[in-house]
C-alpha cells in the first residue's frame, strides 16, 4: 500500500485521518544544516516529528536520513505527500515521482483563490478577507457582517497601558517531556551552525497541546486580546497574544476550527466583538491570504526590489547579538528573537521591519532571515510579509504604501522611549532617533518613486517643510550607531 509522507509542518490529524496506510516521517541532515537556523526553530521541528511517531505508534516510520531524496529513495515503496510548504519541496517531490496531493492545512483551496484572484494585478487583504468571511459564515447574518462593520481595526489600537504588564491571564505554557531531552540531547551532538539561544520551548507542538493552548487562550486572553493588540510592552512580550502560530504552521490546528472556537466565544457572550474580529482577521484573512499569494505570484516575487535596497544585514543582527544596540525597541525585539525566536506582529512590522526599510537591508536577505530566525517561520510564511506588507518591494501589489514610521509613532505605542539612550523627538543630533531621522531620510531618498502614490502625498509634504533636511541628509546615510 502507498504510505503518506508528512513534513513537520504536517502533524494535525487531518493531514492523515483519511489514510489508513503507513505514515512516513523524515529527519534530514542536510536539512537542518541548510542555514543558519535558529536553535529552538530546530528543536520544535524535531520535537513535533518525534512526538507524531510516538502517537501514531507501528503506523509510523521514522527514518533519519542525509536528505530527503535519500531517505525517499531508500525506503522503497511507493509514496505520496499532501502539498508542501514551499515551492523548493514540492520541486523535489515531483522530480522523485511522489504524488502531491492537495494540502488539508487551509480553509481555501488553491483553484478557489485562483478564481479569486482572475486577473487581479494586485490583491488588496480586506478584499480577500471579506470573501473569506462570507464563503464560510463567519461572523456574517445573512451576508453582511455582525455588528455592521467588517473592520474593527479603529477599536484595536490602544497604546499600551502606563502598567510594566498588561495584566492579563497567562498563557498555555508546555511541559517539555523526555521527547524533547532527546531532541536537545541530539541537537547538542550536532553542533549546528544555529543563532539564538535554546529553551525551554514556548509553543505547543502536538495535538494534545495545541488543543489545550487553543482553548486557555480563548477563554482567558481573547477577551483582551483587541484593544492592545498594536501596542508592545517590554516586560511583558506575549501580552495577549495567542501564541498560536506555531502550531497553526505546524499544521496541529486547522484555521476554521482555530476561528470557530473565537466565533462562539463571541456568540457566548465570552469575548468582544472587537477582539474576535481582529483575531479571525489574522488567521482567516491574513495567514490564507499569504499561503495562498506564495503559490500565486511565484518564486520570481520574493526577488523583488521597488527601492533598490541592498545594503547587507549587520553582523549584530544576523547573529542575534543586539547588546550594544542603543535603540531600546530594536534590542528589546532583536533579545525576543535570540531568546525565543518570536515576537508578535508590530515588533516584526513597525520595530524590526521599519528599521529595515529606512536601513535599505535587502529583501531576500531580510526575508531569509525572518524564514530561519522565527519559529513559526517557514517560506509560504515570510515572502509576502516582508517582501510585500514589510519592506514594500513589490511596488504595490499588496498594499498600497509602505509601512514605515518615525519615532512619534513608536514612542506611542510602545513603553520603549522613556529611558532610551536616542529621543524620538529629535532627528538631528547625537541623540537624534534613528526612527525619526531615518524616516525623514527614507522619504527625501524615494521621493521621485512615492510622488505617484497618493498615501504618501502628505508625508512628502511635510519633508519639504523640514528646516533641517539638509543635516539629515548629511548624516543618516553613515549612521553607524543604533
Amino acid at each position: 500500500m502507498t504510505a503518506l509522507l508528512l513534513f513537520g509542518d504536517q502533524l494535525g490529524p487531518h493531514f492523515h485521518a483519511g489514510h489508513s496506510g503507513e505514515i512516513l516521517l523524515v529527519e534530514s541532515a542536510a536539512a537542518l544544516r541548510r542555514k543558519p537556523y535558529h536553535r529552538q526553530k530546530l528543536h520544535l521541528v524535531l520535537s513535533g516529528i518525534r512526538h507524531l511517531a510516538a502517537e501514531l505508534g507501528d503506523r509510523a516510520t521514522l527514518v533519519r536520513a542525509g536528505t530527503y531524496a535519500e531517505a525517499i529513495r531508500d525506503f522503497g515503496r511507493p509514496v505520496v505527500a499532501h502539498q508542501p510548504g514551499s515551492l523548493a519541496a514540492e520541486g523535489l517531490l515531483r522530480r522523485l515521482g511522489v504524488e502531491v496531493l492537495p494540502t488539508p492545512a487551509f480553509a481555501l483551496g488553491r483553484e478557489e483563490f485562483t478564481e479569486w484572484a482572475g486577473d487581479r494585478t494586485t490583491f488588496l487583504m480586506e478584499d480577500f478577507y471579506r470573501d473569506q468571511r462570507r464563503r464560510f459564515g463567519v461572523l456574517v447574518d445573512g451576508g453582511d457582517p455582525v455588528g455592521g462593520r467588517w473592520n474593527h481595526d479603529v477599536e484595536n489600537r490602544e497604546p499600551p497601558p502606563r502598567s510594566p504588564r498588561l495584566g492579563v491571564p497567562e498563557p498555555w505554557w508546555p511541559r517539555e517531556d523526555d521527547v524533547d531531552a532527546a531532541v536537545r540531547a541530539d541537537l547538542d551532538a550536532l553542533d549546528l551552525p544555529t543563532t539564538g539561544v535554546d529553551g525551554p520551548r514556548w509553543f505547543a507542538i502536538t495535538r494534545q497541546e495545541a488543543l489545550a493552548a487553543l482553548d486557555v487562550f480563548v477563554r482567558d486572553r481573547l477577551p483582551h486580546f483587541g484593544p492592545h493588540e498594536d501596542a508592545v510592552l517590554r516586560r511583558d512580550p506575549t501580552m495577549a497574544h495567542s501564541l498560536l502560530s506555531v502550531p497553526l504552521n505546524h499544521g496541529l490546528l486547522h484555521p476554521l476550527e482555530v476561528v470557530r472556537a473565537a466565533e462562539r466565544a463571541y456568540h457566548a457572550g465570552d469575548a468582544p466583538l472587537a477582539s474576535v474580529e481582529g483575531f479571525v482577521r489574522q488567521v482567516l484573512g491574513w495567514r490564507e491570504y499569504v499561503w495562498h499569494l506564495y503559490w500565486h505570484l511565484g518564486p520570481e516575487y520574493r526577488a523583488r526590489n521597488e527601492f533598490g535596497a541592498t545594503a547587507p544585514l549587520p553582523d549584530w543582527w544576523r547573529a542575534l547579538r543586539p547588546g550594544g544596540v542603543r535603540a531600546a525597541c530594536v534590542r528589546t525585539a532583536l533579545e525576543g528573537v535570540r531568546d525565543h525566536g518570536w515576537v508578535h506582529h508590530i515588533q516584526r512590522l513597525m520595530v524590526l521591519g521599519n528599521h529595515a526599510l529606512q536601513r535599505g537591508y535587502d529583501p531576500a536577505a531580510l526575508d531569509d532571515w525572518f524564514t530561519t530566525s522565527f519559529v513559526d517561520g517557514f517560506p509560504w510564511v515570510m515572502p509576502v510579509n516582508v517582501v510585500g506588507m514589510s519592506q514594500h518591494a513589490d511596488g504595490g501589489v499588496i498594499a498600497t504604501k509602505p509601512y514605515l514610521s518615525g519615532g512619534a509613532y513608536l514612542n506611542r505605542m510602545t513603553d520603549h522611549c522613556g529611558d532610551c539612550w536616542f529621543d524620538p523627538r529629535k532627528r538631528t543630533g547625537d541623540r537624534a532617533c534613528p526612527f525619526t531621522a531615518g524616516y525623514w531620510a527614507w522619504l527625501d531618498r524615494h521621493a521621485p518613486r512615492l510622488r505617484g502614490n497618493h498615501r504618501m502625498s502628505r508625508p512628502l509634504q511635510g519633508l519639504q517643510r523640514l528646516d533641517d533636511l539638509d543635516e539629515v541628509r548629511a548624516r543618516e546615510p553613515h549612521r553607524d550607531v543604533f
